[in-house]
């Protein structure tokens, strides 16, 4: 306690009121200290009095000390005096640094305050300053600074300049302040030793230092001081940094969006430091934390699916040390609108042969898009259909065939709105000007057809194969009776209609080209089905007879026909294409889309198929895919020879004269040559290369047996669509009949030669007539093999694929035989053949297409809910001729043969010209082993947007010394108008993408500029891309190896093939649960472990690249099938297993329509 003294409370106390505060701050210490005097204070609490209660006073100056030159040794004096209340201490600073006096007697504080430093040295130099401190603050005097003359020094800093901040506009000096003797000179130079700018804003201060005023960008940086005489220099550096307030580069703006749609507001500043961009709502308020919300690394504001309430202003923020600015910006939000109609469309009737335009207009916001679809099928344009802006649809010359529901479908954003309508047609008894020419017309067409088909056969079959055109006729022209049929009456009745219509023109000074195709027009109904019975068309319809349920239940028939109950004929083989949208024909019948140059003026003309070739699609660069290897193009081939082949002319001469398409060059029937520009860079010889049009189906489509309407032409699949190994085992009966050895109870497949060292078999050869497989002398004269798809000789790769698989199955039999001696031939083959199919599915849906379709596609794709009996699983056209042909994107300009240590065997790899049809490379080359080899053990191709085929497939195939090779890309270009695959953007609308009206909006599709230019240069208007280099310019969906349309088109039809078949593998029924565990330890490592001639080491996923021999395994590490679930565990299994009595059943009932003629081909 301190009350007890009397305590008189001036200056010289205030240390205690500090004290004793401190002290009661951290509650240490109570006390009661009061003041006795002075009078005023008398009674007050010590701890309560401030700095001016004391009467304090700072220190002020009242002498200054002064610069000083002096010799070494002598004695010198710096002066300081200062008042205040206490009176101030005076401590001395040399060079910013506090003298400690204690260090060195030399120096000496007088009583005055006056530095005495004797004896000086050449350390004492630089500058002095005197401070005055006391209680109550402190005060520095000017800076002295002490020099020495006589004795000559180096200059010495005394003062250095500092790295400084400072504000755009404002004024800044770095000071430098040197002792030396003579005194040295101060020249200021930029960091990079440059002199200063000649700018009025830099000016140097009388003590050395560099002012600069109005300081801007530009100014920030480095700044030498450089101090120089005669004996020495030194140089200090620093920086300026320029600081400025943030300040708005991107503004954002105010927007208006519909409910539901996403919006993005930019916004960035810029700022010395960088300032921090963040957003608020209105007034501050803070942005909904519901996700929606999110402010991008670039500063913008994004808002997805806008809600109605998030409506209002939005204040953007940009802060940062120095200062914050704000923006506000307003959201406005409309509601979303989905399209209503205007005038949904009505009914209507009409007569044959009469135009009808169906109207249909819808508003919305935005304004909708409208599609028309008939009986699911969506309609495109084409000479048939036209669509108008306001959403019309024109018909065309009806027909039956175009009676119907269609429906008008106005689609926006925001949803959807269809509005069904019936068209009915009446015919009409009144005579047209075609029919007196119908007899006539039909014996002409019947005989210039039947010339032109045994033409074709006598050219074909009598010689050896010289061209390239002849390889390809030989290869594609099909060899059953049936289908030469089916074909020849397509032919028949399309060359009808058109000879009737030539003679109507030649009769008619009225040039009738105007008016276009009106078959319809042409012709009475009546007589219409009098041509489809002569030419054939009504006899080839199919009505196959599925009664025999007990193996209808079990087993898949050859030809796929009974897979769908209620739809008997769904999916089997010799049917036409399905379609996703309506075909676009030039003529909405059967001429190909840039058929005759002389089209609609509106339009553009097509570019040639093989300037878009040259342009887009031929590439000598490969990129090898890092991830995946050969072998996932070659099973995508092998796939595709089990699920569709397009049955190809039957004629390969004109039908007008019977010239030959290969040396005509024109678009007569059934040739559609694919013409060469003029400037080819490769083609110098021939003004065309060869392509005939695909086979028609007559009355594709029909439901009756009267045929009194005109079809838009469709093309045949000849395989079964299912994925059932057609490729292994034909796909009709009497296909399967030739492949199998029914000489033995063992139900295998027909083996050929025996191969030395394995024991194994390969494929037996064909017989009959000379075929593709020997067109040249010089090389060996061995025959083609002869498996399941008769193109399993096209080249190397797949011919090793076929053996594979035909020794799997011969393999499955022998091994069920063994486990089932009771079982008859049949029945192991069927159930070979069905164990065969469902490995097929599962390496294609397990371990082939989640690579092709990457996550992304596999979810699109969906899983497996179970069959679906209302699904069609027909081949898509535009799957067969353009998705599908994607494969072609993947192949290597050459095939690979490597041996057991992945080294070239001594014959070396081949160039793939040198690979199509040359079975002896197989025979007389190493066998299956190196090429499977060199399949999985080696990378694929990945497909670049601007390296999409290989010159070997453009330039080079088939090639055949003097001749002109084919192009693989303009043949498919080609092909796809020859069927009336609609253009690319139809495609788009399908899918769901955005409707490209012009090139700039396929950007997010194609992001390449050049190749969308190289489209637009091509094809002038993106109304008429085609369907086939398009998907292959799509860039790829990243984990995925096609682009977005493609994407679509291959889920859509794989989902149809798995949901659409009974016997899908998958199936509850189809197989045992313990059975289908078995199923789903297929690999294509295993099956090539089991019937390749030796191989031993490969990797478990023979579609992902690995290396030799880390990257491998041995076959015993790979799981196998166990084919036990497949024994039969009864008493009475000798009586049941005898298939043959259910056969000889299943034969005895089938009816005629059912089994194929047996008859020869007509004359």
């Amino acid at each position: 306690r301190l009350d007890s003294n009397a305590l008189l409370c001036d200056c010289d106390l205030m240390w205690l009121a500090e004290l004793l505060k401190s002290y009661a701050e951290q509650g240490s210490i109570q006390t009661a200290a009061t003041c006795e005097a002075p009078p005023e204070l008398h009674g007050r609490s010590i701890a309560t009095l401030t700095a001016q209660d004391f009467n304090c006073e700072r220190p002020r100056i009242t002498s200054e000390p002064q610069d000083v030159d002096v010799l070494l040794g002598n004695t010198v004096y710096f002066t300081c005096r200062a008042e205040g209340n206490p009176k101030p201490a005076i401590i001395w600073l040399h060079n910013n640094n506090e003298i400690d006096m204690k260090d060195d007697s030399r120096l000496n504080l007088l009583q005055d305050g006056t530095l005495m430093i004797q004896n000086t040295k050449e350390s004492d130099k630089g500058v002095y300053q005197c401070m005055a401190k006391n209680i109550a603050g402190e005060v520095k005097t000017q800076e002295a600074v002490l020099r020495y003359f006589g004795t000559p020094s180096k200059p010495t800093f005394v003062i250095q300049p500092h790295n400084t901040e400072v504000l755009i506009g404002e004024s800044v000096t770095l000071e430098c302040g040197v002792s030396g003797h003579p005194h040295p000179r101060i020249s200021w130079t930029l960091g990079t030793g440059s002199p200063l700018p000649q700018d009025a804003r830099f000016a140097i201060t009388s003590s050395g230092g560099l002012f600069i005023q109005n300081v801007t960008f530009s100014d920030q940086g480095q700044y030498n001081c450089n101090a120089s005489n005669v004996e020495g220099s030194i140089q200090a550096t620093a920086r300026i940094i320029v600081q400025d307030s943030p300040r708005f580069v991107l503004i954002p703006t105010d927007q208006t969006v519909t409910e539901g749609q996403s919006v993005d507001f930019p916004c960035s500043a810029e700022g010395h430091p960088p300032p921090v961009i963040t957003w608020t709502r209105a007034a501050g308020g803070p942005l909904p934390t519901d996700r929606r919300h999110s402010i991008l690394s670039t500063g913008t504001l994004r808002v997805l699916r806008v809600a109605l309430h998030d409506q209002g202003q939005y204040e953007c923020h940009a802060i940062s040390a120095i200062g914050v600015k704000t923006l506000p910006v307003q959201l406005s939000v409309t509601p979303r609108v989905i399209p209503v109609f205007l005038h949904p469309p009505q009914d209507v009737v009409a007569e044959t042969g009469q135009d009808v335009a169906i109207t249909c207009s819808a508003q919305g916001d935005p304004r909708p898009t409208i599609t028309w679809v008939k009986e699911g099928i969506q309609i495109t344009e084409s000479g048939k259909f036209h669509i108008s802006q306001d959403g019309t649809l024109s018909i065309q010359d009806l027909g039956v065939a175009d009676q119907g529901r269609y429906e008008c479908i106005a689609r926006n954003p925001f949803g959807f709105t269809s509005s069904t309508m019936q068209l009915t047609i009446t015919a009409t008894d009144v005579g047209r000007s075609g029919d007196t020419f119908v007899a006539t017309s039909l014996r002409e067409a019947i005989s210039s057809v039947d010339h032109a088909i045994n033409s074709t056969r006598t050219e074909l079959f009598s010689k050896r194969p010289k061209t390239p055109n002849d390889l390809l006729a030989l290869f594609r022209y099909p060899r059953d009776p049936y289908t030469i049929e089916t074909a020849r009456a397509g032919e028949i009745f399309e060359r009808t209609l058109q000879l009737i219509q030539e003679h109507v023109q030649q009769g008619l000074i009225v040039d009738m080209n105007v008016t276009g195709y009106r078959y319809n027009d042409l012709v009475s109904p009546h007589y219409l089905t009098m041509i489809a019975n002569l030419s054939g068309c009504s006899a080839h319809r199919r009505t196959p007879n599925c009664s025999d349920i007990c193996f209808h239940q079990k087993y898949r028939t050859h030809d796929g026909s009974c897979n769908n109950l209620q739809h008997p004929m769904w999916g089997a083989s010799l049917t036409a294409f399905q379609r996703l949208l309506k075909p676009a024909y030039q003529n909405g019948f059967n001429l190909p889309r840039g058929f005759s140059l002389a089209e609609d003026a509106r339009d553009l003309p097509l570019p040639l198929p093989r300037l878009v070739s040259t342009a887009m699609v031929g590439t000598e660069t490969i990129t090898p895919d890092d991830q995946f290897t050969h072998m996932l193009m070659q099973w995508g081939q092998f796939l595709d020879h089990d699920m569709d082949q397009t049955v190809a002319a039957i004629s390969m001469s004109r039908f007008s004269d019977g010239a030959p398409c290969s040396q005509v060059c024109s678009n007569d029937p059934p040739c559609f040559s694919v013409m060469v520009p003029a400037n080819d860079p490769r083609v110098r010889n021939g003004r065309c290369m060869f392509f005939v049009r695909s086979s028609p189906v007559c009355g594709s489509g029909m439901t009756s047996l009267l045929m009194n309407s005109v079809y838009a032409r469709e093309q045949i699949n000849h395989l079964t669509s299912y994925i059932d190994a057609s490729n292994v085992y034909g796909s009709t009966e009497q296909e399967s009949r030739e492949l199998r050895d029914l000489s033995g109870q063992q139900g295998l497949l027909k083996r050929g030669q025996v191969v030395p060292g394995s024991g194994k078999h390969l494929l037996p050869f064909a017989v009959g007539p000379p075929t593709e497989c020997m067109r040249d002398e010089n090389e060996s004269p061995v025959p083609c093999f002869l498996a399941g798809d008769h193109r399993a000789n096209e080249q190397l790769g797949l011919t090793a694929m076929h053996t594979l698989w035909f020794r799997e199955h011969n393999r499955i039999a022998t091994q069920l035989s063994a486990l089932n001696p009771h079982w008859d031939g049949d029945l192991l083959y069927h159930e070979a053949r069905k164990i065969v199919g469902a490995q097929m599915q599962h390496i294609s849906y397990a371990q082939w297409l989640p690579k092709v379709l990457g996550e992304a596609g596999m979810k699109m794709l969906g899983e497996y809910k179970g069959y679906d009996p209302n699904v069609n699983a027909g081949i898509l056209n535009a799957f067969a001729t353009a998705a599908f042909r994607f494969g072609h994107t993947l192949i290597n300009p050459i095939l690979y043969r490597l041996n057991e240590t992945f080294q070239p065997i001594h014959q070396g790899h081949i160039p793939l010209h040198k690979a199509f049809f040359s079975p002896f490379r197989i025979t007389q080359e190493g066998g299956i082993d190196p090429l499977l080899r060199g399949l999985f053990g080696v990378a694929g191709k990945m497909r670049v947007p601007s390296e999409l085929l290989n010159m070997e497939l453009t330039e080079k195939l088939f090639s055949m010394a003097h001749s002109v090779s084919l192009d693989l890309a303009a043949i498919n270009i080609q092909r796809g108008r020859d069927h009336g695959i609609p253009p690319y953007n139809d495609f788009r609308v399908f899918c769901n993408l955005s409707s490209a009206q012009e090139f700039e909006d396929l950007r997010n599709e194609i992001k390449n500029l050049e190749i969308r230019e190289k489209l637009r240069s091509l094809y002038g208007t993106t109304k008429n891309i085609d369907l086939f280099p398009a998907l292959m310019v799509e860039d790829l969906v990243p984990g995925t190896r096609v682009g977005p349309t493609l994407m679509c088109l291959l889920t859509t039809q794989f989902r149809r093939l798995r949901d659409g078949d009974r016997f899908w593998y998958e199936n509850p029924g189809v197989f045992t649960p313990a059975q289908l565990t078995q199923i789903r330890q297929t690999s294509l490592a295993r099956v090539i472990c089991d019937n390749s001639d030796h191989i031993q080491q490969l990797q478990s996923d023979v579609f992902r690249v690995a290396s030799y021999p880390q990257g491998m395994v041995g076959c015993e590490e790979i799981p196998m099938v166990d084919l036990r679930l497949w024994q039969d565990c009864c008493d009475d299994c000798q009586t049941r297993g005898q298939f043959r009595a259910l056969s000889q059943r299943f034969r005895g009932k089938r009816s005629p329509g059912f089994s194929y003629p047996e008859e020869n081909p007509a004359k």
